[in-house]
């Protein structure tokens, strides 16, 4: 195979923080190369040096035999390669073509000014070509999740036409927020570009790397512990090699003895719905229970969790916290309640960019801990957030750092830190709690969300797959097109397929 790509001894120091150690890496044409290690471990600061986001401190980088040293991504890009990201890097108010070509200084263009119906055209080309139907004409801001991550791929992708020699193509979990069939589709991407491309895959998802790889190379605290070919191995030795450990299997349920009607309900519901995104639910969940709830994009789920929290206009029903009714007419309203929610997009609704992680983390409760007036004890804030930060196992190099500086999944947990900490909080709502996170710290959350429900937490979370679901769920219920459509009691010896539960769910 032609050598299309070679790292010799790159390295990344951020302060004095080292994010990348002496990476050598050999890239050819033809070859699916999937990277894995857990969030911290350097793998989307290896992206970004390819990519041309980031200037290496140290060590070389070839490109097709010869050393480049690429200052920005317009200029990756004019060489070949495109980098799908992991938060998106879309322009909101820009329509789909002027995204997909934005780096692309010659595209439909004629003495610098666009050719607007070639533009359209050419960026519906490049739609076509993921299968994917979307107007070109539309606003960014007005797609859906998926959808935006999907003109995020056609974006990079459209760079097969700007060289005449074999492109690099980078993905930063691309599948994160993807349906199944969104899956296949990219899939089929990948294996269609293997035949001119090299390509390098980030994924979280240790079967995706072992079912799309040629090889798969481990990184820990910015080395490289591990080059080999997915033929010699297997999810569990993958898992070891990235964790330093065995998974931890959860032990099987015991069946409950005390019949659920006995309990008074934490949260009780009753025709709860949202205009047309869902339909009348009634549900109750006692108070230490972790109901799942499953369902393919746009099942209601979603907006479900948001009307709890107050986030969604147009609800009507009647919710019951602790037997008593409650209008959650805000967010602010349903804090105030003891409601607490992770969206999934916590970039735009979780985080507070710039500040540090104990600003982050005591932004909602920090009052709770010591205060006279107005005044806010410093010090309980820092202790607290500090506990949380090992008890979640943040990678930080200090509570202080800011949380612009985590990678994402480290993120993901000060975000979930900022609810736990709270001592009023009674139910807590996790919108895709895993997007982002590495296999060992998914079972370091989902360790941390048993212990709070064995306290009387309940929980409800949105699984991005059944497999989750079926881990960490006491109770799940399925949604599709806005209402309920199944439901298992997992204590109680309920034991769906995944084909029961894909029946349900479609």
């Amino acid at each position: 195979m032609t050598q299309l790509l070679e790292t010799r001894g790159v390295g990344k120091t951020f302060g004095r923080v080292t994010a990348l150690e002496q990476m050598d890496l050999v890239l050819s044409q033809g070859e699916v190369l999937g990277l894995v290690g857990q969030n911290g471990s350097g793998k989307s600061t290896l992206l970004k040096i390819i990519g041309g986001l980031v200037q290496p401190s140290s060590g070389e980088m070839l490109l097709h035999g010869k050393p480049v040293r690429l200052r920005s991504q317009s200029d990756a890009t004019m060489h070949g390669i495109g980098m799908v990201h992991q938060e998106q890097s879309l322009v909101p108010n820009l329509t789909v073509a002027e995204n997909i070509f934005l780096d692309k200084p010659n595209a439909a263009k004629a003495h610098g000014l666009y050719r607007w119906n070639r533009l359209f055209d050419a960026a519906a080309a490049q739609l076509r070509k993921i299968e994917i139907d979307i107007d070109p004409r539309a606003t960014v801001e007005d797609l859906r999740f998926a959808q935006r991550q999907q003109v995020e791929l056609a974006k990079v992708l459209a760079v097969e036409d700007l060289v005449s020699h074999p492109p690099i193509i980078l993905f930063d979990e691309p599948t994160s927020v993807l349906t199944p069939d969104e899956i296949r589709l990219l899939f089929r991407q990948i294996e269609r570009l293997r035949q001119t491309a090299a390509i390098v895959f980030v994924s979280h998802r240790l079967d995706e790397i072992l079912h799309i790889s040629d090889r798969a190379v481990v990184m820990t605290d910015g080395c490289k512990v591990a080059d080999e070919p997915v033929t010699a191995l297997d999810r569990e030795s993958l898992y070891r090699l990235m964790v330093g450990r065995q998974r931890t299997i959860r032990a099987p349920r015991a069946v409950e003895t005390r019949p659920a009607e006995s309990l008074t309900p934490r949260l009780d519901v009753t025709g709860l719905s949202t205009g047309r995104q869902v339909r009348p639910a009634t549900l109750a969940v006692a108070p230490g229970e972790i109901l799942g709830l499953l369902g393919v994009q746009s099942s209601g789920a979603e907006e479900f969790c948001r009307a709890l929290f107050g986030a969604e206009d147009d609800v009507h029903g009647t919710i019951r916290l602790n037997g008593k009714q409650i209008s959650v007419t805000s967010p602010a309203a349903a804090v105030q309640a003891g409601i607490g929610y992770l969206p999934a997009n916590r970039h735009v609704e979780g985080m507070l960019k710039g500040r540090t992680l104990v600003e982050n983390m005591a932004l909602t409760f920090g009052l709770d801990y010591g205060h006279r007036g107005m005044i806010v004890n410093r010090r309980a804030e820092r202790r607290v957030a500090s506990e949380w930060i090992t008890r979640l196992r943040v990678k930080t190099r200090s509570a202080d750092a800011r949380i612009d500086d985590l990678s994402g999944g480290n993120q993901q947990k000060v975000v979930l830190g900022k609810w736990l900490l709270s001592r009023r909080l009674q139910l807590l709502l996790l919108d895709h709690p895993t997007r982002g996170l590495d296999p060992g710290a998914r079972d370091d959350l989902f360790a941390v969300i048993r212990s709070e429900a064995a306290k009387g937490l309940s929980v409800i979370f949105i699984a991005d797959t059944i497999g989750e679901v079926l881990d960490l769920s006491d109770r799940v219920i399925v949604m599709r097109d806005g209402a309920m459509s199944a439901e298992y009691n997992l204590n109680r010896g309920d034991a769906p397929s995944e084909e029961d539960l894909v029946r349900a769910m479609v």
